[in-house]
C-alpha cells in the first residue's frame, strides 16, 4: 500500500508542474514572441551502490524546454519590429544583469537612448547595449545590423550603430528562466551567452511574431490532466480507506 500511495503522490506532483506550464501557455496565447514549452525529457540516470559502477537507467526529468516553433507573423510596417527566422534568438540583459534570450521583437528606443523591447528588457548587441543618437531614425537589416539616420538628411549615409546579439539555438536546448527569458539548459551556461549553431541567424523587419501556443490544444491538455489528477486523488482516498479497514481488522479479538 505504501508503494502504491508513493507512486500516486509522485504522479500528482509531476502533473502539478506540467499543469502549471500548460496554464502559462494558455495565459500567453496573445503575448508577442511567447514560446510554449514541454516538461518531459528522457535522461540517463546513473545507479548508485556497489556493483552499479557502469549501470544506468532511463528516467524522465521535469525540464521546462522551450519549443522554438514559429508563431503567426503579423505585418506592422514598423522598422523596429523584427521577426527572428528559424531558431534564432535575441540576447537581452535581464534585471539581475545576466544574459537572457527572447523571441520578442517589438523593439523601441528608450528615453535614455538605448534599444529595448516592449517588455522593458535592454537589447544587447555584440559589443553591449546599442545606443541611438537623439533624433535618429532606426532601421535593422536582415543580418541584425542596426542603422541610424538623421530624418532631415535623406541623402546622408546611414550610420551603423551596432549588431544585434543573435544566436542560432537549433543545437542548444533552452529553458525558461523565472523572469520569462530563455537561457541554455546546460547549467554551465546559465545566465550567459552560448556558441551560435550552424544555421545563419537573420531577422525580418516590419513584422512581429505572435505566440506559438495553441489555446485549443492547451485547454484539451488541461482537461486531460485534471481528470488524471482527480483519478490519482481518488486512488489515494481508496488506499487510505483500505489501510484503515486493515487496521480495524487487526484490532479485532
Amino acid at each position: 500500500m505504501d508503494r502504491l500511495a508513493f507512486t500516486s503522490l509522485g504522479a500528482m506532483n509531476s502533473q502539478s508542474t506540467i499543469r502549471a506550464q500548460i496554464s502559462n501557455n494558455l495565459a500567453n496565447v496573445a503575448t508577442t514572441g511567447f514560446k510554449e514549452s514541454y516538461s518531459l525529457a528522457s535522461q540517463a540516470v546513473k545507479l548508485e551502490g556497489p556493483g552499479n559502477e557502469t549501470r544506468y537507467t532511463s528516467a524522465h526529468g521535469l525540464q521546462d524546454i522551450i519549443k522554438l516553433n514559429p508563431g503567426a507573423v503579423i505585418t506592422t510596417g514598423n522598422a523596429m519590429d523584427v521577426v527572428m527566422n528559424d531558431k534564432t534568438v535575441l540576447g537581452v540583459q535581464a534585471q539581475n544583469g545576466e544574459i537572457g534570450f527572447t523571441r520578442r521583437g517589438d523593439l523601441r528606443v528608450s528615453p535614455t537612448g538605448v534599444i529595448e523591447n516592449a517588455a522593458g528588457h535592454l537589447i544587447l548587441g555584440e559589443q553591449g547595449p546599442i545606443n541611438v543618437p537623439q533624433g535618429q531614425l532606426v532601421t535593422i537589416s536582415a543580418d541584425g545590423t542596426v542603422y541610424g539616420q538623421i530624418p532631415n538628411q535623406p541623402d546622408a549615409q546611414p550610420e551603423a550603430l551596432g549588431q544585434l546579439l543573435l544566436r542560432d539555438a537549433s543545437e542548444t536546448p533552452l529553458t525558461r528562466r523565472p523572469d520569462g527569458l530563455f537561457e541554455p539548459l546546460d547549467e554551465n551556461l546559465r545566465g550567459a551567452d552560448f556558441i551560435t549553431g550552424p544555421i545563419p541567424v537573420s531577422v525580418r523587419s516590419g513584422q512581429l511574431e505572435g505566440s506559438n501556443a495553441n489555446p485549443i490544444q492547451a485547454m484539451v491538455q488541461m482537461m486531460d490532466f485534471s481528470r488524471s489528477f482527480e483519478a490519482h486523488t481518488k486512488m489515494l482516498a481508496e488506499i487510505k480507506s483500505v489501510d484503515e479497514t486493515g487496521s480495524t481488522m487487526m484490532r479485532l479479538p
